[in-house]
């Protein structure tokens, strides 16, 4: 098989492109609005994918990609905008702007029909607005001839130890592919591995983007582990680890603002898993 091509919108730090890259895929364009998480991603993709950047195909805006203007891909990567539906924003769904961004992926879908998409979200978008925005969601991609799969995955049922739930979306153009997610695998790694040192839970907190500095023991605190009996709080090195990224991947911007680049990204490990199990059906 020749080297598969994808986008990947929505890209925050490039956690779909770290994935696919190693996986021998080519990212051909990518878009990211904030600016915080462009440094982060120009950092470490301008060696490791320099034709994306020497051909001007990364872009801030998803909403002023032109349909010529967009590479012949094959598989089309988004963790498009959470928020909307998430328990930490106000849940306002398609109301809010950030709701509506999905519809661009609708559109190049439908303009460019490349083979595969891969979408991420938070689970909460199951039961968003009593799961009708789940359904608006599912009806629009297999109105444009998309088959439709979809699962609940744990981070920690692929290789890292971080609870993560998140709903995910796969689905061909080609409707006779059936696909799987991929299976549950025992962990390996533990937070006690992580801190390096006795920690009191296996498995850690989904690292999220608010909350943190709530006071250890508090039921809101994601960020806070006891290790030999100690409470320790967790950093960037750490978070780093339970996201599956590799200890060369760098963070030209603060603590607060790696933490919630973080807080952001897909897990590595469970996109490596899925892609690798679109590739056997391919």
């Amino acid at each position: 098989m020749s080297k598969l091509k994808f986008i990947d919108l929505f890209a925050g730090i490039g956690g779909f492109h770290l994935a696919l890259h190693k996986l021998d895929a080519e990212c051909v364009l990518a878009a990211e609005i904030d600016n915080m998480a462009r440094k982060t991603y120009e950092e470490n993709f301008t060696k490791l994918s320099p034709k994306l950047f020497k051909n001007g195909k990364f872009y801030t805006d998803v909403t002023t990609i032109k349909t010529e203007d967009i590479p012949d891909f094959d598989i089309l990567c988004a963790g498009f905008p959470c928020q909307p539906f998430s328990n930490i924003g106000k849940q306002r769904g398609f109301s809010d702007t950030r709701g509506t961004l999905f519809f661009e992926i609708a559109r190049i879908l439908k303009d460019k029909s490349p083979q595969v998409y891969i979408l991420e979200n938070v689970r909460g978008l199951l039961s968003h607005n009593d799961g009708n925005t789940f359904k608006i969601i599912k009806k629009t991609l297999l109105n444009l001839g998309y088959s439709f799969n979809y699962k609940i995955l744990r981070a920690s049922d692929y290789g890292v130890p971080q609870n993560r739930p998140r709903l995910f979306m796969v689905g061909f153009k080609d409707n006779n592919i059936e696909f799987e997610f991929p299976k549950a695998k025992p962990l390996k790694k533990t937070m006690s591995d992580i801190f390096n040192a006795p920690c009191d839970r296996d498995i850690g907190y989904t690292l999220r983007v608010g909350g943190k500095n709530s006071p250890p023991g508090d039921r809101h605190a994601w960020d806070w582990y006891r290790i030999e009996g100690q409470w320790v709080q967790l950093n960037s090195t750490h978070a780093k680890e339970m996201q599956g990224f590799p200890k060369s991947f760098k963070f030209p911007v603060s603590e607060s603002q790696t933490m919630k680049q973080l807080g952001n990204a897909v897990a590595i490990p469970v996109v490596q898993a899925i892609y690798k199990n679109i590739i056997k059906v391919l």
